[in-house]
């Protein structure tokens, strides 16, 4: 038990940074994830993890694998992306999904082209689907000051976000918090998935943001316990797809998020909100 649970991340420092990196991306991105859930906004975080990667090519295309430059390039491109997106579907007669999905594909296309001018395929893979293992210290404080960040606007702004889940017109017509809290998400989810593009790449980024809050959803229907839930799903996630990963020299970003997709099929079958019970109570009220 020891060797196959614990001495993997006691014995190897890389270990041990892939670990607490995951962990912090976990903390921070499971309750966005939730909102974004909550909004119905899932796909459209899909699409804005697609968007930093031409802001994020641009920085490698000037400064190679650099921390600093890739993340202030893609925290530019997603909310270039973010704005554009949301301006088409306001001055336009096309919907908010359309022109995100449009503007999602030229950024995938631009960005892994602009990645070809200059880099090898493993330059591409690495922007594509990131190096947990390869976490350094700089990478960790960027983490750790996205999700310090990312809790406390959470908290300040906790009430207008639940509001603004539950009635967003409602929000606005009583506070002035309506549009700039709309906004202030926006931007929690960009800097969330530039967060987890420094460990799971722009493909895989939205995957620890979503499917632990996806899988909370069928646990209970209260904000702050599916935040927790999804926080817990987020956290066995990360640890089992490291060991998953170390043992079965597999890759650890997608050995992450599949146990995250394992949790997701999981509750979908066992939740209290999930298949087998609503068939089971289906059966109890037909037979009462």
């Amino acid at each position: 038990m020891y060797d196959f649970f614990i001495a993997p991340f006691v014995e190897f420092g890389f270990m041990q940074r892939a670990l607490a990196g995951s962990l912090m991306l976990a903390l921070s991105s499971c309750p966005v994830g939730v909102f974004l859930m909550l909004r119905r906004m899932s796909l459209a975080g899909d699409a804005m993890a697609h968007a930093i990667l031409p802001g994020a090519a641009v920085g490698f295309l000037l400064y190679g694998l650099e921390i600093i430059p890739m993340t202030v390039g893609g925290l530019i491109a997603g909310v270039i992306v973010a704005m554009g997106a949301g301006a088409v579907s306001r001055f336009t007669i096309q919907k908010e999904d359309a022109s995100m999905a449009a503007f999602y594909l030229i950024s995938l296309a631009l960005g892994v082209m602009i990645v070809s001018l200059r880099g090898s395929s493993v330059d591409l893979m690495h922007v594509l689907f990131g190096t947990v293992l390869a976490l350094n210290d700089e990478a960790l404080r960027l983490i750790a000051s996205i999700a310090a960040v990312t809790l406390l606007t959470l908290a300040v702004f906790w009430r207008a976000l639940v509001a603004e889940c539950l009635d967003p017109l409602f929000l606005r017509s009583v506070s002035r918090l309506g549009t700039p809290v709309h906004f202030i998400f926006l931007g929690l989810v960009v800097l969330n998935l530039v967060g987890g593009f420094q460990a799971l790449g722009t493909l895989l980024s939205v995957g620890l943001m979503m499917l632990p809050a996806a899988a909370a959803r069928f646990w209970t229907n209260r904000v702050w316990t599916m935040c927790l839930l999804a926080l817990a799903i987020g956290f066995a996630a990360c640890v089992a797809g490291l060991l998953i990963s170390y043992h079965a020299a597999l890759p650890s970003g997608p050995a992450i998020i599949l146990s995250a997709g394992a949790a997701y099929l999981f509750s979908i079958i066992t939740g209290p909100r999930g298949v087998l019970r609503a068939r089971i109570n289906r059966h109890r009220h037909r037979t009462a």
